[in-house]
Parts: structure tokens; sequence; C-alpha cells
């Protein structure tokens, strides 16, 4: 321990004599360890870290996947055959798709978001309340008086975190609920979608039951999924009996790990941005080890003197680690205010759907892996001073900087490569039409409440009053009321099987896959600029087709007129526009069923609560925040108590981008500290050599060298690694874009634009950093130069 003291004072004073030597070491340490820390905080909350469940590498999701639900379901029916066969499940639970809207009816009423859930659902889970008690098998039977299990934050907000919470009642919708227990703080649903409230879901096996379910289950121990997924087979096709025949045809089964349910696609993209920020490490580290290398060489004549009063190789290059490991742990320190910056920049631009981000912050386990970094960067860019020798030929070192710097250069045409094609594919999400116009459209998202509006009569009521009060808002040119929003808004689907053309013999079941619909009024069109290209958009029992949807369905004919059955006989009035709602990579066939709020309308004579929820959309050209005002106003005359939602339709459209922005922008970032650091080490093994071949350069111009001529032959030895650089770079470039390709839309993952564009960039900048070292050298004085020792 003193010998190490004693190495530690003496780097000390080392790096505190070269103050530039250690800033820009310092700088490139902290840049390379700030910006891997950031990343793995994220890394590690989106797909390292535990899940908040007892052993949760074994709980599973199971069911069907179909063209319009990626994520799996089960149908009751087909849920019973999993229950009564539980083959290698320890448990399985259950919940109803989706959370619905509920109103906590009392004093200071709020909307709160309602689950109904199997009574085993936290057992299944492994999760126990924190206060209270979990759901008895007896109150979810059918029939039985509903239980609740409320959120951490709704017990401390509206029962000031009461212990003795169990048995309370809580007003939902109208109808007293026994509240059991309470959720834990941590607590989150398998689909992350957020739940105020659990109620007992009370399933009945004794009749048949289409209901859609969300299952999960527990494998049993030492089980792994390829054998469940194998010893599932048989279960998987005695769950299709109760089903019918065309869903078979579009439907298939798919057993994944919850963590692989709740990251998705983001796995692919967070390893692509770990990859990154590593190279931007690696580059980092070479930087680091080339400045340590020109150091080394400076002290040539000090090593020998030491070597030769005795000192071992082992001490000198014990000390050399010393020194290096010092700069990593200094450079951590720095990089972690680093990391804190880049962490509030990740958070601040991360769109939404990726699982747990906002949660990622510096605690111990992200310092911890900071510290590991600083000393393993130390390491690293230690090992090849260390090993350095006084006696080496002086070209060895020469060359293995040069190797450090072709591999510096090769990273960074690697991430501006990635950069580049992700940039490109960014520009061609923002620029693809959508078929609609999204500027200057207001959206306003709403529930009636269940307690208030629960038949059809009050609805239909309550949006007469509203279109009427809508018809004199200032500044709308056109508004219209719909059932979803585009795009991509919860858009329903039906199989193109399942409609029946007047005249025509029935489609063949299976056959044409899916078509999506939704309910709009007719001046949905207008309002979102929608053109309809033949017919018109009015009419009772009416629907008006997409145009591919009439290819589809009437091919070479004319559509208008014909009648069609879906759920009524509708007679087809228009012809639209294609428009982007299912994704921006395709246009799937679309039909509107169009609707009025007229008691005497066929389709509002049906009950239940389809007209419950709702958006209203609205064409202004009045500036957003007044019509948001104006609008609220005009709902609360209608209903004091209903909470809206508005929001631009624009920032819908916009969010379409908003992961590749974030995966782009996040690599440029990386990308640019590569370059830079690749950069300053490539102006500082330049400003080296051209310092140990003064006297060589002294000699070529006493002999009748020109000053242009040395400039030339600094700035072409940069080029020569520039070539090298760009090479290996290019090369590595075509292997990650096969990596990034899932990530890439409509841009070639080999874009020969894009890869000769990063090439010019590289020579520039390499031209740009020799320029300097290379105006040193054609400045240098022979005289001056034959008496340099």
């Amino acid at each position: 321990m003193g010998i190490l003291f004693q190495d530690l004072r003496y780097a000390t004073r080392g790096l505190a004599r070269n103050k530039g030597f250690a800033l820009t070491a310092l700088f490139a340490a902290a840049l390379g360890i700030g910006s891997t820390t950031a990343v793995f905080s994220v890394l590690d909350r989106v797909l390292l870290r535990a899940l908040p469940y007892a052993d949760a590498d074994r709980l599973v999701s199971v069911g069907y996947v179909t063209p319009l639900d990626s994520n799996e379901f089960l149908f009751a029916d087909s849920y019973f055959v999993f229950r009564s066969n539980p083959a290698p499940f320890a448990a399985m639970t259950s919940f109803t798709a989706g959370v619905n809207e509920c109103d906590l009816t009392e004093t200071n009423p709020v909307r709160l978001g309602c689950l109904l859930v199997e009574g085993n659902f936290l057992k299944t889970l492994g999760v126990n309340p924190v206060a209270g008690r979990d759901f008895t098998l007896e109150e979810d039977r059918p029939g039985a008086p509903r239980s609740a299990l409320i959120s951490f934050a709704l017990w401390r907000s509206r029962f000031a975190g009461d212990p003795a919470i169990s048995g309370k009642l809580l007003q939902l919708d109208g109808a007293p609920v026994r509240i059991a227990g309470v959720l834990p703080a941590n607590f989150e649903t398998p689909t992350l979608a957020r739940a105020d409230v659990l109620l007992t879901q009370q399933l009945d096996d004794s009749r048949r039951n289409g209901q859609t379910l969300r299952v999960f289950a527990r494998l049993k121990p030492g089980v792994s999924i390829p054998q469940a997924d194998a010893e599932l087979a048989p279960v998987y096709a005695q769950s299709f009996e109760p089903i019918a025949t065309w869903f078979r045809i579009e439907a298939k089964m798919r057993l994944r790990s919850l963590r692989d349910r709740q990251v998705g696609d983001v796995r692919r993209a967070s390893w692509v941005l770990g990859a990154a920020v590593l190279a931007v490490l690696l580059i980092a580290c070479a930087n680091l080890a080339n400045l340590l290398l020109a150091r080394m060489a400076a002290r040539e004549k000090e090593w020998t003197v030491r070597l030769a009063l005795g000192a071992s190789r082992w001490r000198l290059a014990r000390q050399t680690l010393t020194e290096s490991g010092l700069l990593g742990l200094l450079g951590g320190t720095v990089g972690c205010a680093l990391a804190w910056a880049f962490l509030r920049l990740f958070v601040g631009l991360a769109p939404a759907g990726i699982p747990r981000i906002q949660e990622a912050t510096l605690d111990v386990r992200v310092l911890l892996f900071a510290l590991a970094a600083s000393l393993l960067t130390g390491l690293l860019f230690g090992i090849a001073p260390a090993l350095h020798r006084p006696v080496t030929i002086r070209t060895r070192r020469i060359h293995l900087r040069e190797w450090l710097v072709g591999a510096q250069l090769a990273a960074s045409v690697l991430l501006l490569a990635s950069a580049g094609m992700l940039l490109k594919s960014l520009w061609r999400i923002e620029s693809v039409p959508l078929g609609f116009e999204s500027e200057h459209v207001l959206t306003a998202a709403f529930t009636l409440p269940k307690v208030r509006y629960s038949d059809n009569v009050r609805q239909l009521e309550f949006y007469r009053q509203l279109e009427e009060r809508l018809s004199r808002l200032p500044g709308a040119s056109a508004f219209a009321i719909t059932d979803s929003l585009p795009p991509a808004g919860g858009t329903r689907g039906r199989l193109f099987s399942m409609i029946e053309v007047e005249g025509q013999p029935p489609i063949e079941h299976g056959a044409g896959g899916m078509v999506l619909w939704r309910y709009v009024t007719p001046s949905y069109f207008r309002t979102l600029n929608v053109p309809i290209v033949a017919g018109r958009a009015s009419g009772e029992s009416a629907i008006v087709l997409s145009e591919s949807m009439a290819r589809k369905l009437f091919p070479g004919e004319n559509p208008l007129g014909r009648r069609v059955k879906i759920e009524d006989w509708m007679t087809i009035v228009g012809v639209a526009r294609d428009v982007k709602n299912a994704g921006l990579d395709r246009v799937d066939p679309e039909y509107y069923v169009l609707r009025s709020f007229s008691p005497d309308a066929p389709l509002n004579r049906r009950p239940g609560d389809l007209l419950r929820r709702a958006f209203l959309v609205v064409r202004t050209s009045v500036a957003a925040d007044n019509v948001t005002k104006w609008l609220r106003s005009e709902f609360a005359a209608v209903e004091p108590s209903l909470p809206v939602e508005f929001s631009t339709l624009s920032s819908r459209t916009n969010a379409l981008a908003a992961r590749p922005r974030f995966q782009a922008t996040l690599i440029t970032l990386f990308a640019a500290m590569g370059v830079l650091l690749a950069a300053i080490g490539l102006y500082g093994v330049m400003t080296f050599l051209v310092t140990q071949r003064t006297r060589e350069i002294g000699v070529r111009m006493a002999l009748g060298s020109t000053p242009g001529a040395v400039a030339r032959l600094v700035i072409r030895r940069a080029a020569w690694w520039a070539m090298g650089g760009a090479a290996a770079g290019v090369l590595g470039a075509i292997f990650a874009g096969r990596a990034i390709q899932s990530l890439l839309f409509e841009a070639p993952t080999n874009d020969a634009a894009t890869l000769v564009a990063v090439v010019a960039l590289l020579f520039a900048i390499t031209l740009a950093a020799a320029w300097a070292p290379a105006r040193r050298a054609s400045r240098v004085d022979p005289m001056t130069a034959l008496r340099h020792d």
C-alpha cells in the first residue's frame, strides 16, 4: 500500500505538471464513461433490471396473435381449455383486455382506470398487498359482490394511507365496491397499462363466453419456454375448437416471456444504442492510449535513467498503470456529472412506449457500473503504455499509434454511416403522405360516465346538444365525431370474409384477411380533408369505402348504390381516398360507417356502450389554446363533470416519427462524439510525429525540399490512415446496416450515397486535423532542426 500511495502521489504530480495532457485525457475519458453510464442506466431499466414480481423470469404471456393485435389474447372459452390443462404452468391468470375508464362518484369525483382481473391475479404474479388483503375465491365467483384492490397512490391521496382500509366502500360508477387491499407502490400491470383499481373479473365457465382476455402464466420450476411451447401443442389445438373457423385462419398461438412482451421491438433499438455508445468508449480508450504513448516517448530518457538505477520493468509498468487508473477514475468522476446531463437529455427526448425509461437514474447500481467502467477504461488505455520499452524500435511505437488512430477513424465511419441511414429513414417517415391533413385540427377525447349515461337515449341527447353548440363555435370550419382517430387510433377490425354483398355468392371463409372500419359522422371527411373521389358522404344506414376496399370488394365495378351486409344491410354511398391508418408502410382496406345522432337512426337503436367513448375532431383557423377554452366551456355546459382530454392531430402524426427521431438523434450524438475524439487523437498523433521528425524535416529542407512538399508529406500520411480507417469502417457499416435494418423505413441498409458522404466527411475531418501539424512542419527552420536533439 505504501508503494501504491507513492505511485499515486507521483502520478498526481506528473499530471499537475502537464495540465494540457491531463485536461485532454480527462475530457476523452469523461466523454466516453459519461455517455456509456447514461446509456447503461437506460438499458438497465428497460432490459436488465428484474421486474417487480417474484421469480419474474418464469412469467409468460400466452394467447392468439392476429394482424390487428400483435399482443397475445384469448377468448374466455379458449382460456377455460388452458385452465383445465395447465401442462407446464404452475399457475395461470387473466384479466379483461384493456383498462376501462370508471368514475369515482363520491365527493370530488375523479376519472379512474379500472381493470377486471381474476381472483388469483396477484398470487400468480407473486405480489402481495401492502395493506389489507388479497381477493378471495368467493369474491371472484359470478354474481358475488365485486371487491377492489386500489393503487398505492389512490390509497394515499384518497384515504390518507389508512392502514384499516380493508372493508371500506368505494363508489364506482354509482355502485358501492368493497375495498380488499392496497397494491404496492411499485406495482405495475403486466401490460404496463395504468390501473388505479383492480376489480374481480368473475368469469363464468358454465356458458359460452366470447370475452377477450389477456392471459399470463407462471412456468413450473426448470421448464423453459421452448419446452413449454412443445408441451402445449395439443392444448393449442384444443383451444381453437370453440373458435369460429374464420378466426383460426387469421390467428396463431404464441408463448413468450413477460419481459419480451413488455419490451417488444424496443429491445433491438436498445442494443443498437448500447453498441453505439460502446464504440464511443473504445474510441476514447484508443485516444487515451495514444496520448499516453506520446507521453511515454517524451519520458524515454527518464525511463532509461530509472532502469539504469535498478528499477524493474514491472515497477515502471505499475507506475504507468497507476497513472492510467487515476486518469480513468478522475474521468469517471467527471463522467458521472456528464452522465446525469446525458440521462436528462435521453429521458427528455424519449417518446412514449419505451418501458420504464422515465425511471432511469444514477442509483447505486449505475454508479457501481460507472466505477467498473472507469477502472476497466484505465486498464484498457494503460496496457499499451505499460508494455512500452525504452529500447523498443521507435518505428514500432509509431505504427501502434497509427493503428490506434485508424481504429478510431473506422469506428467513427461506422457510427456516422449508422446515423446517416437512420436520418434518411427519419426523413422518409416525416415526408410520407398519410392521406389526410392534420394541421389546424384539434381533437377531444371523452367517455360519458356510465352512471349518468347508461342508455342510448341519454347518450344521444348529449351528442345532440353538443352538435348544436359546436355549430356555433367561432373559428371552426368543420367538426366531426368518431370512435377512433387516425393514424392507428384503435381502429376496429373485421374479417373480409364476414362481409356479404347483395347479389353475390358468399366470400370464402378466411379469404381477404382483415379490413379496418370506424364509426364517423358525415363531416369527418371534410374535417380531415380526406377527398371523396366518388359519390357522397351522407345518408342513413350508409357506408363509405376506401379506394383499396372498393377495389377489393368490387374489382372493376362501380360500388356506388350496392348493398352489403356487415351487421345490418347498408348502402355504399361513396368512395374515399386511401388513408394510412394501419401504419406508414401499408394501406389497409377500410370502410366508414356513417351515423347521425338521431334517435330514429337504425344504428342508434342498439343497446350497449358504443356511444360512450368518442373523439371530437375540429378544424379551425383560430389558435388551438383559444379553441380549447371554448370547447371546454361547451362540454361543461352539456355535462359539467365530464373529463375531456385535448390534443392536436398533428401531435399524433408527429408521434409516428418520435421513436425513429429519438434513435437517430442519439446515434448522431454518439457519432459526433466519436468523430470529435478521433479528430483530437489524429491531431495529437500528427503533432507528435512532426515533433519526433523535426530533425528529418530539417534535413529534407536543407537538401532543397519546399515547405509545400513537407506539408503534403504530413497530410499524405494522415490521408493514408484515413483511407485505412474508411475501408475498415465501410466494411463494418455494411454489417451494422443489417443489424439496424428493422429500424429503417424505406431506407437501404447499404446506401452508397450515405457511405460516400461519410467517407468524404471523414477525409475533410482528417484534413482539418492534420492541417495545423502540416503547417507547423512546413515552417521548420533547417538550422534549428539540425541542432535539434
